[in-house]
């Protein structure tokens, strides 16, 4: 499993943070908000005064209290928010590539991987960390829509010693630049919920892109090779869809919170043999297009 013991110092040394503009948004809103309710524990009584030139005598000191109250909570809720989604993008990050890791039984015959959205690399590494463990000959690809990630990344699998089992590329997850049936293992860590964002999180055609890619990562991965996909929300959708499509030992894992939602890793394998539906011997094409 190699290094699954770190502190959350070095893992944001290495890789830092994707989006770290969303926890210093929510740091600085509570410190404002922290702000805003020790003005009112300290200045109550002028407050409580300036509110009686607005409201009736008797609601004053219940109007400023609620909304001190109402203020320093919400600078409670902020810096939680705050430290879940550092949290969730460093520490967190790193247990659960660990865990997907872990979900393949035999990496020492693994020749070909996928990290699909590999990020600044922190799952990427993992595996290829795992594959150096095992004395491989094998290698991992990482792919990302931005060339400056990728370039981000190969720093990173320098910094871990792992360069030689890593190469990363740019593309789109909707049409994976690779042929089908190449990999041996496909996996994937908080990204598939951001495809099709721009359609609306909660809307069909966001959800359709989303089952996209998971049509192409079922279509490059190898009969009897292995899929594990951590991400938020829309889990159990990818359960159904797998299961639409024939795969074998679709597995969740217990609820995990990250980014302030709930999280799942679901793990699977695609059939070693082929299989046929209806009467005839017609054949169940792995292409998503061909399934829908």
């Amino acid at each position: 499993m190699g290094k699954t013991g770190r502190d959350w110092t070095q893992i944001y040394a290495i890789y830092g943070m994707d989006d770290w503009q969303t926890p210093v948004f929510l740091l600085l809103h509570a410190i404002l908000f922290s702000f805003l309710s020790l003005l009112f524990l300290l200045y109550f009584t002028p407050i409580c005064s300036f509110l009686s030139l607005l409201l009736p005598t008797s609601a004053t000191r219940f109007a400023a209290g609620f909304t001190g109250s109402v203020t320093a909570l919400s600078a409670v809720c902020l810096f939680f928010a705050a430290g879940n989604f550092f949290y969730s993008a460093v520490s967190l990050h790193w247990e659960m590539s660990q865990r997907i890791v872990s979900a393949v039984n035999d990496w020492s015959t693994v020749k070909h991987a996928l990290d699909v959205g590999c990020g600044r690399g922190i799952l990427l590494n993992a595996v290829a960390m795992q594959l150096k463990k095992e004395g491989s000959s094998g290698r991992v690809v990482g792919l990302d829509r931005r060339k400056k990630t990728t370039v981000s990344t190969l720093r990173t699998a320098g910094v871990e010693g792992v360069q030689e089992y890593v190469t990363c590329r740019e593309g789109d997850a909707r049409r994976l630049p690779f042929t089908d049936n190449y990999f041996d293992v496909v996996v994937s860590a908080v990204f598939l919920h951001t495809v099709g964002k721009e359609f609306g999180v909660k809307s069909a055609a966001a959800a359709a892109e989303r089952m996209r890619v998971l049509g192409e990562v079922v279509r490059v991965l190898k009969a009897g090779g292995v899929g594990v996909v951590w991400d938020l929300v829309h889990v159990p959708e990818y359960v159904q869809r797998l299961k639409e499509l024939k795969m074998e030992d679709v597995r969740v894992s217990e609820r995990v919170t990250a980014f302030m939602v709930s999280s799942h890793i679901v793990s699977f394998r695609k059939p070693s043999s082929q299989h046929f539906v209806g009467h005839g011997e017609v054949r169940l094409d792995w292409r998503f297009n061909n399934l829908c």
